[in-house]
């Protein structure tokens, strides 16, 4: 083991701890490792750039816009009321994974996602069908949908870069079509089957009527005339009479001890956790008001120029680890923050000390003059309505003619798919698909960064011999069993990393292990490749494992076992099919 493989798997090492326990921002890391490899030498500059200009890259940033030109322009507008007109839950699942098999392999599935999520829960509502049993559908029919195309995820256009870099001729764009369609089809029958079972019936919120997605947690000060005072927490028995918790206490900006043995002070602010409605009686009942931290001023819930609105963090927003108290002043919307929601989370700090996360669910009150703006915000998913119709026009249908020309010129081989892309991004912005300013918000720039920082790292594992070091060293144990048994041991080995650190961060540390086995096996890497992207691009059984995972983790009232219990089956099943399919639609 020579000191360059030491340190590039130290580097390694030190990127897979950052990436599972969440201590920096995935983007950070990426910054860190580049820096990292291009300090010690281990890639010269042009490697240590190249992650930036790479084709892979440029398709990834190109294909954020196009989606974002789809929903503006009001192509995807049909979808609420036609999943609205099924007859049966089991009718509605069948029309949702029809639309996700049509849309999710040519749109990234984590904005094919965002756009759904909204719809799905509204039309939920309208037929009776608890929104539980359709969101994680929602988020693993369309991992199933994106991985059949090269542009579905861009953890399969990020295998697919590396892979040239390293030398293999790379994928065409239905390349993984065959398999996926298989795994697709599979996939599907379990989720209306024994998935459909096994997921859980949680009661549906309904929030186009109602406010209560979840158990809140807000500030209410108490007030000069309320009731409270001279009586502790514990003796108002508000648990019982409202159903609502109090986490702590705050006297003077500190945490009291005890707080429901504290006789109550005018201006003691409480820490209070229950649904919203539960939270707004005791407001009124017992003469509190929400903490003027967040400029609630004398705004009152009915009066009728204000909008109660619901917004989910979204994976590619600008306030992920703004702090609650920063997000008013910092925020272009009149907007006022007046609880939060954090699914598998009791949060007792001060909610203006709050890093917002993504899937945390904000409760709003803004003019009902700035719903409008606020649908448009990419930071955000408006959860609480359905998304309005678009207007008709000639842009929705020009979007879809673009989107398809990008594809088909790609898949008959005239032009590069970073060039279509390219070119079909800026076709939609100026046709006015979407406004110019809004191009960049619509680029998830984190997973941008982390491709392009990721990348080089690749190659530093390829170059200085680390992936070969480790192949030997771990694979390599069952290579004696034949092909066929580490092909099984690598997509294992990729599913467990997928679970529990980016999709794309393990496709990057696996891709070049992938090669270096086939090398030690002097058989083609094709199907080592394939193995790892579909097993980093499909991950089921953890929240986190996933961006659209974490989406419907909250909206969806799902427990962290409700996706081992629905999801690892899948994944299991997955497994099965990749061992079985895989040597032979690509034979070593």
């Amino acid at each position: 083991m020579t000191l360059d493989i030491v340190v590039v798997l130290v580097i390694a090492l030190v990127a897979v701890i950052l990436f599972a326990t969440e201590k920096l921002r995935i983007d950070a890391v990426a910054l860190l490792v580049l820096s990292s490899l291009a300090l010690t030498g281990l890639v010269d500059t042009g490697d240590a750039l190249s992650g930036f200009s790479n084709a892979a890259t440029i398709t990834v940033a190109a294909m954020f816009v196009l989606a974002a030109g789809l929903q503006n322009s009001g192509a995807l507008s049909g979808i609420g009321n036609l999943l609205g007109s099924a007859k049966s839950p089991l009718q509605f699942l069948i029309m949702l994974f029809a639309i996700l098999a049509v849309i999710a392999p040519f749109v990234n599935n984590t904005a094919v996602v965002a756009v759904l999520l909204p719809i799905v829960m509204a039309a939920t509502a309208s037929i009776g069908m608890s929104a539980s049993k359709a969101l994680i559908p929602l988020s693993y029919v369309s991992q199933m949908a994106g991985v059949c195309t090269l542009v579905g995820t861009s953890t399969n256009l990020l295998v697919n870069a590396m892979a040239r870099d390293l030398g293999h001729p790379g994928f065409t764009m239905f390349e993984f079509t065959s398999f996926g369609v298989i795994c697709f089809v599979a996939g599907c029958l379990y989720l209306l089957t024994v998935g459909r079972w096994l997921l859980p019936e949680a009661r549906n919120p309904e929030l186009v009527e109602h406010y209560e997605l979840g158990k809140y947690i807000t500030e209410l000060r108490v007030m000069p005339e309320s009731s409270l005072i001279g009586t502790s927490v514990g003796e108002a028995k508000l648990g019982e009479e409202f159903g609502v918790f109090v986490l702590e206490l705050l006297r003077d900006n500190q945490k009291v001890w005890s707080p429901r043995s504290q006789t109550l002070e005018e201006g003691d602010i409480l820490l209070a956790r229950g649904d919203w409605s539960q939270l707004d009686e005791l407001r009124k009942d017992a003469g509190l008001e929400m903490n003027a931290e967040f400029k609630l001023k004398q705004h009152s819930f009915e009066d009728v120029e204000q909008v109660l609105a619901e917004v989910m963090i979204a994976p590619q927003s600008r306030l992920i680890g703004s702090s609650l108290g920063m997000l008013d002043p910092g925020w272009h919307h009149d907007t006022t923050s007046l609880g939060i929601h954090r699914r598998g989370q009791i949060l007792r700090e001060e909610l203006r000390h709050v890093r917002l996360q993504v899937g945390d669910i904000l409760l709003m009150l803004l003019p009902e003059s700035g719903m409008a703006g606020l649908r448009k915000d990419t930071n955000v998913i408006v959860m609480s309505e359905r998304q309005p119709d678009k207007p008709g026009g000639w842009r929705a249908p020009f979007a879809l003619i673009t989107m398809a020309l990008v594809i088909g010129v790609s898949a008959m081989g005239w032009a590069p798919i970073a060039v279509t892309s390219l070119v079909g991004a800026v076709a939609m912005t100026l046709a006015g698909c979407l406004d110019a300013e809004d191009v960049y918000d619509a680029i998830d720039w984190r997973i941008i960064i982390l491709m392009g920082g990721l990348l080089p790292l690749g190659i530093a594992m390829s170059q200085t011999g680390a992936a070969q070091f480790l192949v030997e060293n771990t694979i390599g144990l069952v290579s004696s069993y034949g092909p066929t048994v580490v092909l099984a041991v690598l997509y294992l080995m990729a599913l467990l990393l997928t679970e529990f650190m980016s999709n794309a961060a393990a496709a990057v540390l696996l891709t070049p292990i992938g090669m270096s086995t086939a090398k030690m096996l002097d058989v083609d890497a094709t199907p080592f490749l394939i193995a790892v992207t579909f097993s980093a691009s499909t991950s089921f059984t953890t929240p986190v494992g996933y961006q659209t995972n974490t989406m419907v983790y909250g909206a969806g009232g799902y427990r962290f076992s409700d996706f081992v219990k629905v999801g690892l089956p899948l994944n299991l099943i997955f497994w099965a099919l990749g061992v079985i399919f895989i040597p032979i639609l690509w034979p070593f």
